[in-house]
């Protein structure tokens, strides 16, 4: 029997897009999308604020509940990556950070078509296959 993946879309944000997605304020592009997104019943997480949230959580409940927490601070702490993080976005369905593939490739074409309208640089979609994707870092 073949294993069923989950999939998350991700997109990376000019830089105004993504000041104007993580600050809620007017900027038409950000409206294009969002309606684009309530057709999915979707939102973004912008991975800087994930990240953020992963690390204060950590902080709040003991670090070493958290297996990535000192991965994920000195990500934060590093300007480059936080460069790069700011701008990069997590799709979010029905409030679930994974969803089928049916959505996801939906999501993907859709976001592919609007793209160069609304300042969208890259539009990616990942799935749960470990193969897939990086391990965490071995914990020192």
């Amino acid at each position: 029997m073949a294993e069923t993946w989950q999939f998350q879309v991700r997109i990376t944000a000019t830089p105004e897009l993504a000041d104007a997605l993580r600050a809620s304020s007017p900027y038409e592009a950000r409206d294009l999308l969002e309606a684009l997104l309530r057709e999915y019943n979707a939102s973004l997480k912008c991975q800087f604020d994930a990240f953020a949230d992963y690390v204060e959580e950590a902080e709040r409940a003991g670090r070493d509940r958290y297996p990535l927490y000192q991965w994920t601070k000195d990500t934060i702490d590093n300007p480059e990556k936080k460069a790069k993080h700011l701008k990069s976005f997590a799709v979010y369905v029905r409030g679930a950070e994974v969803y089928d593939r049916e959505t996801a490739d939906a999501l993907y074409a859709r976001l592919l078509a609007l793209a160069s309208q609304v300042g969208i640089e890259n539009v990616s979609r990942f799935d749960t296959n470990p193969a897939n994707n990086p391990q965490p870092p071995a914990r020192k």
